[in-house]
Formats: structure tokens, sequence, C-alpha cells
């Protein structure tokens, strides 16, 4: 899982994604969260403070959330927020992201977590070769992708971010080893057609047989 960084004034800040606002649930506000902490208690505790991941037409965009209550009901996380006072309200902001500031030098949370500063740049390893180089790391809501630049080419390509796809991630080593599926990296060959062409039958040839030449 990658965190995204974000830019401003030293001490360096980055921005580590913490959840998503899935659906509105019940009527007061609330939302049902997915989460991509291991420290959902910790990080939504009342008063945590989260910048939104809107699109741009939205009336949220630039704004922020703060938590008024966090609980679980039947395993599920729920958030109330300050400002969200109804399911209307809430409705406007399902599906948006939530992240929250944390100093650069300090280390993820999450054994599996890394800013995006610190992938960008490492080169990409694939059957003991260097293929290419991860230029940035794009963040959607169903997953993370690598966006890699392949070495000799003018061409990038996209790897999610996943344990089966990169199952390594060195950065002390400055690689990601990755073990793509077929055809993520190159076309795949065209497929041979399955039937043979058909054979030239015996009917299809000369009816007519040659005469031996005439003295």
């Amino acid at each position: 899982m990658a965190n995204g960084d974000i830019a401003g004034a030293q001490p360096a800040k980055t921005q580590l994604r913490v959840g998503r606002l899935v659906k509105a649930h019940g009527l007061k506000g609330a939302f049902k969260l997915e989460l991509y902490t291991d420290d959902p208690d910790g990080r939504f505790t009342p008063g945590s403070t989260f910048t939104l991941q809107v699109p741009e037409s939205s009336p949220w965009h630039g704004r922020e959330l703060k938590v008024r209550e966090f609980r679980w009901m039947n395993s599920h996380p729920v958030a109330f927020f300050e400002g969200v006072d109804d399911r209307n309200a809430a409705e406007e902001l399902v599906k948006a992201i939530l992240w929250i500031d944390q100093d650069s030098e300090a280390a993820p949370a999450e054994d599996d977590a890394w800013y995006d500063h610190q992938l960008v740049g490492l080169d990409v390893v694939r059957d003991g070769a260097v293929i290419g180089r991860v230029a940035r790391v794009d963040h959607f809501p169903a997953q993370d992708l690598l966006i890699v630049r392949m070495a000799g080419e003018d061409r990038e390509v996209l790897v999610p971010f996943v344990g089966a796809i990169v199952p390594e991630v060195d950065i002390d080593g400055g690689r990601v080893v990755v073990t793509p599926p077929a055809g993520l990296f190159e076309e795949l060959p065209a497929e041979a057609d399955d039937e043979p062409e058909p054979a030239s039958s015996s009917d299809d040839s000369d009816d007519e047989t040659t005469d031996a030449p005439e003295d």
C-alpha cells in the first residue's frame, strides 16, 4: 500500500491515506468506512482532522473533516464527522478518500505501507533483470497503481500494487520485484488458428489424365 505525498513548506509533510467513505449509514450523517490503516481506533479518535480527496466539482473540495465519533457496528467501522448532520450531506461525500498529515521522516505505521516519495525512482526488477523504474504512484479507491517507465522505451505500464504482482519492496536496496501476469508488460502473441487449413482433396484435382505423348 502506498501513501501519498503532498508538497509543502519545510519541515516536509506527507499525507497518509487512512480510509474511504463507502456509503451513508442511517439518517444522522454517519458513514461506513473502508479502512487503509491497521490502527483505526487510534486514527479516528474524536477531533482527528482529515484532508478530503474529492472531485474538484464537489462542494467539499479543498475542505477538511473532523471526527465527531467513531464506533464499530456489527464489525463494520462507522464514523460521524462535524458538519455532516444528515444523510443528504453524507451522500455528497460518498467515495471520498481521507488523508492525514504525517512527518515525512516518520516511518509509516503499517509494515506494508510506503510513502510515494519512497517508491518513486526505485528500479523495477523482473526475473533478476531491471526492466524499468517507478515514475509515480496513482491512488484509486480499489487499489494503488505503480506507474512504471520502461527501460529504453517511451512507454509506461500501470502495475497494480498488490502482493501477488509486487511481492517485494526493498527500499534500502532501491528496487521493487514484480511477478506480473502474462501480457502486463508485453503484448501477447496472436493465437494461432486451432483449425488447420483444409487440405486439397483428390476431388479438387484435375479429372483429366495426361495422355502419353504420341509418336
